[in-house]
């Protein structure tokens, strides 16, 4: 009676402990805002137009750049070490697909045992009354062949969500490359455009220093004839000087920008082919923004931030798993005998057998606690990540939209500054050769004429970088 009830104590107490184990601690769970704005600032809201939906190959129409972002696609390192990243997550998912399968093996083993006479097993092998042709060889040798198979019930989906949330990352992956392309293209553009400003600022420069060089000539002249001292002479001379260090100067930057594109396109330095007149004859793109929430489909890095959160939030019920009982079912077949001719013997050298465990924790529980929280401020952090992501886009796009409606009236003001320059120094070479402007006026109308130009040609390649930009802020060049 006694005894009794101390088995039923015993389970009740195990039952206890069991029921405590299963029971999963309270989380503060964080939930993502998806809501953006109805429309950019300064922009018309209309969803049936978003030029981030629009193929690379249709959004750039200059054949030498079409060229270079196809080849960079092909041949760029950092995309090709991202492209083996995400093999790498794939491979991830059918590791944990396999997971939740029946482990099966195939298995041959042999071993020999010497046991003392006075042990127990030594002393059960001297009294066992064995046929003389199937007596037991001393030392004992033994000999196995079967397959075996184990299985880890998934009750509680803890495998198969592991397998989902490897998938979702695998996604990530993938979403992740595709906002690395983004970047690249809009990277090549903007270099190749960075380079075609800079010829023409190189062309600019060269024009200036013939024009200067024949103004110095003009000088040195009026100098001969009395009508002005050396000081002029010197002062125009220091011009020119001024204006050819600009241009090598300029040069040195069409080096690296043309290396920069090469590295782009993971080769090593060489002309990159392009036409110096098809840049006067550019304009920027015509970029329609769309509505923002379309920013949740055609931003890469959005997709991937979602995936991540996905995956969070299954990684979350996976570590919650960890607290319920685990059921595993262990099964063999195969033959056993201590000489190799006796496994045919059958059923006589059968063995079979079949387990099944069902465990809970119960001591371990702080350890199954901090995986448990742990997953669960991975997830917070996801939302955050997400929102950031979220916020981030949206204010690129906005910045880029309000960029392009000041370069388009900058670029404007800038050209007729370009105008009223060229006319200023056209008037001053007059008003000096008629003795009724000082050479220092001259001077200073060049230079500003020269860096009004310069400054022109650069608003342009300002321009289209812009438009570069808000294409792959709004999700472009990835399709």
């Amino acid at each position: 009676m006694l005894k009794k009830r101390l088995y039923q104590c015993l389970s009740a107490a195990g039952l206890a402990l069991a029921v405590g184990a299963c029971k999963t601690p309270e989380l503060v769970v964080k939930n993502e805002r998806r809501t953006v704005p109805a429309s950019f600032p300064g922009s018309v809201q209309d969803s049936t137009t978003n030029s981030g939906r629009v193929r690379w190959q249709e959004f750039f129409t200059d054949p030498n750049l079409v060229a270079l972002i196809d080849t960079a696609l092909r041949s760029n390192q950092e995309l090709n070490i991202t492209t083996q990243e995400v093999e790498i997550a794939r491979q991830e998912v059918r590791a944990r697909k396999g997971e939740y399968l029946p482990t099966v093996g195939l298995g041959a083993g042999a071993g020999v045992e010497k046991a003392g006479r006075y042990t127990i097993q030594g002393a059960t092998e001297e009294n066992v009354d064995i046929q003389p042709e199937r007596r037991t060889p001393d030392p004992l040798t033994n000999f196995q062949a079967g397959a075996f198979a184990t299985w880890e019930v998934d009750i509680w989906r803890k495998l198969r969500n592991a397998k989902k949330a490897a998938a979702l990352r695998y996604l990530a992956s993938a979403e992740g490359r595709n906002f690395m392309v983004t970047n690249l293209v809009a990277e090549i553009a903007n270099s190749y455009y960075e380079l075609l400003t800079l010829d023409n600022q190189l062309s600019i420069v060269k024009q200036n220093i013939e024009i200067q060089t024949n103004a110095l000539q003009a000088v040195r002249l009026e100098k001969d004839a009395g009508r002005v001292t050396e000081l002029a002479v010197r002062r125009f001379e220091a011009q020119v000087h001024n204006t050819q260090s600009l241009q090598y100067g300029i040069q040195q930057r069409i080096v690296e920008a043309e290396n920069h594109l090469n590295f782009l396109l993971g080769r090593y330095p060489r002309p990159i082919v392009r036409s110096q007149a098809a840049f006067n004859d550019l304009v920027p793109k015509v970029v329609q923004a769309g509505i923002p929430s379309q920013l949740l489909q055609n931003r890469p890095d959005i997709r991937q931030a979602e995936q991540n959160l996905a995956a969070a939030k299954l990684d979350v019920g996976v570590a919650r798993a960890n607290f319920y009982p685990s059921l595993r079912i262990t099964a063999g077949v195969g033959a056993a005998a201590f000489q190799p001719g006796l496994l045919t013997n059958l059923p006589e050298s059968m063995l079979l057998s079949l387990t099944g465990d069902l465990a809970a924790p119960l001591v371990n529980r702080n350890g199954i606690k901090a995986v448990y929280y742990s997953a669960n401020a991975r997830q917070t952090q996801a939302v955050y990540n997400y929102e950031r992501t979220l916020l981030n886009a949206y204010v690129e796009v906005a910045n880029q939209l309000s960029n392009i409606s000041n370069l388009q009236k900058n670029y404007s003001e800038k050209a007729k500054q370009v105008q009223a320059l060229n006319e200023s120094t056209t008037i001053s070479n007059s008003l000096f050769r008629s003795a009724r402007a000082d050479y220092t006026e001259v001077l200073f109308t060049q230079r500003e004429a020269l860096e009004s130009k310069v400054d022109l040609i650069e608003t342009k390649g300002e321009q289209l970088h812009a438009a570069v930009n808000v294409y792959r802020a709004l999700g472009g060049g990835w399709k």
